[in-house]
């Protein structure tokens, strides 16, 4: 996942690499945000702007306040 260009990518398709990523290779977002060297603010920030949140119970990010 090329950091790079996820800065550029629509949010909405970001947020479902992330899900993904998720999914299928991290099995938190800890783990995702060191694997790929994120800035968890930025991100959070990012995904909260279209109205998503971080669910640690379900280990994806979820519509919600």
């Amino acid at each position: 996942m090329d950091k790079a260009l996820l800065e550029r990518m629509d949010d909405h398709m970001v947020l479902s690499i992330l899900n993904e990523k998720l999914r299928l290779e991290c099995d938190s977002l800890s783990a995702l945000l060191s694997l790929y060297e994120l800035d968890g603010g930025r991100l959070m920030a990012r995904m909260s702007q279209i109205g998503y949140r971080y669910d640690a119970n379900s280990n994806q990010f979820k519509p919600g306040a």
